[in-house]
């Protein structure tokens, strides 16, 4: 499988899917939404956004499975699966906040070969190629050498059912408040990863995120010398129920924070 050439449709992809979302965004006026849960939201730039993915996808590579948000399961050879979030970030999107991506993932045999994320206000492409490094705008981008917890910036997330759920991260986010620097929750994991991988964030953590949350920014962050497992230290796959992503120095810190 042709790499370059797999990142090349990733790419065209998701500016595309980009400019439609920067076209259709106000900073002013909120668009119509739906509700897919009590506080999950979803719009018709959300469907709009995955139908242009997708076609694009389909077209140069009519065999490829793909797995996206917006209730799309397009099941072809197993052995090639793309992982499309069309608009992460969709209740920023939905009130005016201009931090949100589109998300891009391409897998062969489980795999992650390609990673893409786009944030179309912030003019930010995130990208990389396994075993080519992580860039940012054609720019290659590293973590941060950060060693110590209590210097680092975090990012975190809670999930959609935290009203229910005992299993809300508010534990997690009161140790990590009170042994790093700082906290920071954008709502949009794609971007947490990918400024992890920039050097932004030190680390970040989350429960209960989607495959197409998680899977081109794992790529990123890892191709960027940082470290992406699950809560227990496991290599992480984008269908484990927690993901902690880090510059890799404080890696441990924060695993022993979590099990505090």
């Amino acid at each position: 499988m042709d790499n370059e050439k797999i990142l090349q449709v990733a790419q065209e992809a998701a500016l595309k899917a980009g400019a439609y979302l920067k076209k259709n965004y106000s900073a002013v006026q909120r668009p119509k939404v739906e509700f897919k849960g009590e506080i999950d939201l979803v719009t018709k730039c959300d469907k709009e956004s995955q139908d242009i993915i997708c076609s694009i996808l389909t077209e140069n590579f009519p065999n490829h499975s793909i797995l996206a948000e917006e209730d799309l399961s397009v099941e072809k050879e197993k052995e090639f699966l793309w992982l499309v979030d069309p608009l992460d970030g969709t209740t920023n999107f939905a009130h005016s906040l201009p931090v949100f991506s589109v998300s891009i993932a391409f897998f062969q045999e489980g795999k992650p070969l390609v990673g893409v994320v786009y944030a179309p206000i912030l003019n930010e492409m995130f990208q990389a190629v396994n075993k080519g490094g992580a860039f940012l705008n054609q720019k290659k981008i590293t973590v941060s050498k950060e060693k110590n917890l209590g210097n680092s910036v975090l990012a975190t997330g809670f999930p959609y059912d935290c009203r229910e759920s005992k299993q809300n991260n508010l534990g997690n986010f009161s140790k990590f408040l009170v042994t790093a620097r700082a906290i920071r929750r954008w709502g949009v994991a794609s971007i947490d990863l990918a400024y992890v991988a920039a050097g932004r964030f030190e680390g970040f953590w989350e429960p209960k995120l989607k495959p197409w949350d998680t899977a081109a920014g794992m790529l990123i962050v890892q191709e960027a010398g940082g470290k992406v497992t699950d809560y227990a230290d496991n290599p992480y796959d984008p269908f484990m129920k927690e993901i902690l992503a880090s510059n890799s120095h404080i890696h441990n810190q924060m695993i022993q924070v979590i099990h505090e």
